[in-house]
């Protein structure tokens, strides 16, 4: 069951959380499990510690490792007290690693020293002269292991994970703290993926962060029975809040994973039977391929959310045939949200949720803009989705805390989503407003046409991006991965493509490509695509 009031503050809900709940079980991670009351107290001696390390409210804290225990017990610590997490990728790398740190000010980053031969410790030694704010360096185990001391003088304070277990604590100081925690604090700072310029910090509040999460709980009806197996990372909204915060709003488990791999998730869901699942389309691509042959046991599955975009016909299918029992879900969200701010109803139709993302959740509100004044356009008119209340934020922090560009007067968020809304209030979406291109006079949305070619049955995944031409002005180019063993050529996909699009929008270049890049959270990177990296 869903709590029906909404705590002030992080650590107030998890103490809520851990009043009612208690030993029950919450996190589930590798072979063992922390129950509320554990996670409860255990945040509550890590928050001594980072105390006694001069931490304290206002402060900023990095997280830079995968999804694991301490990650979660750092988090909800460093909130208590008022200081706000910094969230980090093990997949960044210098370039925007320091970026965040400067742009934030971070006073202490926990990180897990070396992750597939990157070594995160000695980069923050040697970054620490253009560090000016960073004093501390926090090292949790790796793969079990004591943590690893560091040779030679360093101009950071490395602290391993366990001698700060082990620190002297002051309880009564963190209570005094916690106590002054407003809701409009900042708790989080999570960095956009940054596909024009540089990436910015999107400031998420205390209020933000549990008005998504109550809204998720509640749309999704979570109880105590329910279970998710959790792959997304904790660094991006898609694990902290529509997963670790909304399953703890409405009192159930978490399976947490250290990341996303097919193989080792597909161990864990017929190991644990979960009911929920969750995960981006070429995730859950991925797990079915995996799954093939193995009888592999979905039955569990209640409730199956997807987030990124459309769920395809082909994979729609798919899915619904190997989980029989699951209801389907479009769940899209935003940084700038919070987490989730549009899922798809209950009682949608088949339609619905081919085509559409859904309805506004919580108290949250939409509108469409048009994208050259910026005004509000009428039932069915195409222009950008703006969304405010729920989970949205008041602003970025750091260098773009003074920018306002994404937000309109009335608190209201522009997503960058070209959307249009019919008379019932279901979203759908056309895309991101800068993915739009122009193809001989022509706008074309690649999102329509992606979900095309994805319907093909030899398409695995697909990206469209618009490129010059010298005589169209722009043209269409998706990179496409067919799956295994598929004999498919550009001719064959095109013939395909016209059965089903208007001239103007058939794609004029066809690239196929062994894999696609992606993002730290799963999904498809087309900054890449157009920096020509891949």
């Amino acid at each position: 069951m869903t709590n029906n009031f909404l705590p002030r503050t992080l650590g107030g809900a998890l103490s809520d959380a851990s009043l009612h709940r208690g030993d029950a079980a919450f996190i589930l991670h590798g072979e063992h499990s922390t129950s509320y009351r554990e996670l409860d107290d255990a945040s509550h001696r890590m928050a001594a510690h980072l105390l006694y390390l001069g931490l304290g409210r206002g402060d900023r804290i990095g997280l830079l490792s995968l999804n694991r225990i301490e990650w979660l017990v750092l988090f909800f610590a460093a909130v208590r007290i008022g200081a706000a997490v910094v969230a980090m990728s093990p997949r960044y790398r210098e370039g925007e690693l320091g970026h965040m740190v400067r742009d934030s000010e971070v006073k202490a980053i926990a990180l897990v020293p070396e992750h597939e031969g990157h070594d995160f410790a000695a980069m923050f030694d040697r970054l620490a002269p253009e560090l000016p704010t960073l004093r501390h360096l926090i090292l949790l185990p790796c793969d079990g292991k004591a943590t690893r001391t560091t040779a030679g003088a360093s101009p950071l304070l490395h602290m391993p994970y366990e001698r700060l277990q082990r620190g002297d604590a002051h309880p009564a100081a963190v209570d005094a703290l916690a106590a002054a925690v407003s809701p409009d604090d900042l708790a989080m700072v999570i960095y956009t993926s940054g596909t024009t310029g540089r990436p910015k910090g999107a400031g998420l509040t205390h209020r933000s962060l549990l008005a998504s999460a109550q809204a998720q709980a509640e749309h999704m009806r979570i109880g105590d029975h329910d279970l998710l197996s959790l792959a997304l990372p904790l660094n991006h909204v898609g694990g902290i809040t529509c997963g670790i915060l909304s399953l703890m709003a409405g009192g159930g488990r978490v399976d947490l994973l250290p990341e996303f791999k097919a193989n080792e998730m597909l161990q864990r869901i017929q190991q644990h039977r979960p009911t929920l699942l969750a995960g981006v389309p070429t995730m859950l691509t991925l797990l079915l391929m995996k799954s093939e042959g193995l009888g592999t046991d979905f039955s569990s599955v209640r409730l199956l959310f997807v987030g990124g975009s459309n769920v395809d016909a082909t994979l729609l299918s798919q899915l619904q045939q190997r989980m029989p029992n699951a209801t389907l879900m479009n769940l899209y969200g935003l940084s700038e949200a919070s987490g989730a701010i549009v899922i798809t109803p209950w009682d949608a139709t088949r339609d619905d949720l081919m085509n559409t993302i859904g309805c506004v959740i919580g108290d949250a509100e939409v509108q469409v803009i048009g994208t050259g004044d910026a005004q509000p356009l009428p039932v069915g008119g195409v222009g950008e989705l703006c969304y405010r209340r729920c989970g949205v934020v008041p602003g970025y922090v750091g260098a773009e805390a003074a920018h306002k560009d994404a937000f309109l007067p009335g608190g209201w968020l522009r997503s960058g989503d070209l959307g249009w809304l019919d008379e019932r209030g279901v979203i759908t979406l056309k895309g991101r407003a800068k993915d739009m291109y122009i193809q001989g006079g022509f706008n074309v949305y690649p999102a329509e046409v992606e979900a095309r070619i994805a319907r093909h049955p030899q398409v695995l995944m697909v990206a469209g991006i618009g490129v010059p031409d010298p005589v169209l002005g722009e043209v269409g180019r998706y990179y496409v991965v067919a799956r295994p063993g598929a004999a498919l050529d550009e001719a064959t996909l095109r013939a395909w493509c016209a059965e089903g699009l208007a001239d103007y929008k058939l794609p004029r270049q066809i690239v196929f490509r062994d894999e696609l890049p992606l993002t730290p959270a799963g999904k498809i990177h087309k900054a890449a695509l157009r920096a020509g990296t891949h």
